[in-house]
């Protein structure tokens, strides 16, 4: 069989599969074996086996577990809830303050968890009755909850970029230090929306109405709040994560730090018990099982791909194409953004990380902007119906007066943010570039 079928039908079978529903770990896993044993024969076990042990051996994945310590933590000891309710009493008599407050909220949050799923679920829980309360159009309070929540994979330190970083020989360092910005960019982007629909139309988002016991709260009120929920944790996230960008410790290290930071502040506000506690362990180590468990199938995966000359294949298909470099780089992006209408993130990641980094670095660009364009134009897959995981999730847990169809219009406009912020850090790279030329 030539490299060309082989290549073509691996890529296929593994997107039917996964858009047929299948766990992407074993499908990875089994197409690994069935391709391998067939095109390579029995010693691709051997194969199999230096792969995944040069992965699991990576120093930098052993932050993945620490990192969803960390945010499983904040998550359950309700310090989100204490943080949400302190940001929205201090932007009270702001229109839209409901709104503005959860994506405040969302992206310091972000910052703590490093997945979407804990910011979309919390948040929705704590914010969307608060809203449909105060008569918040549906759309926007769901497109809010969900956008917002979005920033959890982008922000550091998302669990997509620890992964990200060894997949493509890249610092976890500075990726995160390249995604700060690009994070806080759709994070102004989203607030300037609701602001702007808020003061166009106050009806979709009113203020703080005049009879709600914190209409009239003093400033020293808000200052006691801002120092007592909202600075801890943003302490917190700016001391482990600028440890990394200034090269005071790695990436593991600094999660380790941060989660038993994490667990001295849920302990100070008492918000700590053994069931808690027990809850805590328990949901950290299914979410880290689940992600080295496709980390391994994907592992295997790509070995046998490689092995087979598959990534020589869609390389020379792609740089063949009659187009200049940025219309390449164009077609890349596409293909990730439809990727990400069908498959999950990790999916989408290691299909196109292995099969495009090679690429971008052939066409010449910058690997650090690569990957965080890569990342940016994925986050959209979050949004993006039929396979959006915030919509998802969002609707598991919405009242339920909320449709489907009232998430599915609310995330509209956030989509087209995502393509404003998209092309702001295409046209200016420095946008992305900045932070991690100046950090170690």
């Amino acid at each position: 069989m030539s490299p060309e079928f082989i290549a073509f039908s691996m890529i296929g079978s593994l997107l039917a599969l996964v858009i047929l529903g299948y766990p992407v770990a074993f499908v990875l896993g089994g197409l690994a074996a069935i391709f391998g044993f067939i095109y390579i024969g029995p010693q691709v076990s051997n194969l199999f086996m230096l792969r995944i042990f040069g992965n699991m051996g990576d120093y930098i994945l052993l932050a993945i577990p620490l990192f969803v310590l960390m945010g499983v933590i904040i998550e359950k000891s309700g310090l989100a809830s204490r943080l949400y309710d302190a940001t929205y009493v201090i932007m009270g008599r702001l229109r839209g303050g409901l709104a503005i407050a959860s994506l405040v909220t969302c992206t310091i949050f972000a910052a703590a968890t490093g997945v979407i799923g804990a910011s979309v679920v919390t948040m929705g829980l704590l914010a969307l009755p608060s809203m449909l309360r105060y008569k918040y159009d549906k759309s926007l309070a769901t497109g809010a909850i969900c956008a917002g929540g979005t920033l959890g994979i982008l922000i550091p330190p998302s669990v997509l970029i620890l992964i990200y970083g060894p997949l493509a020989g890249i610092s976890v360092g500075k990726l995160f230090a390249g995604a700060v910005i690009p994070g806080l960019l759709l994070s102004g982007l989203y607030i300037l929306y609701v602001l702007l629909v808020a003061y166009l139309k106050p009806e979709k988002a009113p203020a703080m109405p005049p009879d709600h016991p914190d209409f009239n709260v003093t400033l020293s009120r808000k200052f006691y709040l801002f120092a007592t929920s909202v600075l801890p944790v943003a302490l917190l996230i700016v001391a482990v994560l600028g440890s990394i960008f200034f090269g005071v410790a790695a990436p593991t290290e600094a999660a380790g730090v941060g989660a038993f930071a994490a667990a001295l502040l849920a302990a100070a506000y008492k918000q700590l018990n053994w069931e808690k506690l027990k809850e805590i362990a328990y949901r950290t180590m299914t979410v880290s099982c689940m992600i080295y468990l496709v980390l391994m199938a994907a592992g295997m995966f790509t070995a046998v791909f490689i092995q087979l000359g598959g990534g020589d294949v869609v390389e020379n298909v792609v740089l063949g194409l009659p187009l200049p470099n940025w219309g390449i780089l164009t077609v890349m992006f596409f293909i990730v953004f439809i990727m990400g209408m069908f498959i999950d993130w990790i999916g989408v990641m290691m299909i196109g990380v292995p099969l495009f980094t090679p690429i971008a670095a052939a066409l010449g660009y910058d690997p650090l902007w690569f990957a965080m364009m890569f990342i940016v134009v994925m986050q959209t897959s979050f949004l993006t119906p039929p396979f959006a995981y915030a919509i998802f999730y969002l609707k598991g847990i919405a009242p339920p007066e909320v449709k489907t169809s009232d998430i599915y219009k609310g995330v509209v406009p956030f989509i087209i943010l995502q393509f404003i912020g998209i092309l702001l850090v295409a046209i200016f790279p420095k946008l992305i570039l900045w932070l991690p030329s100046i950090t170690k």
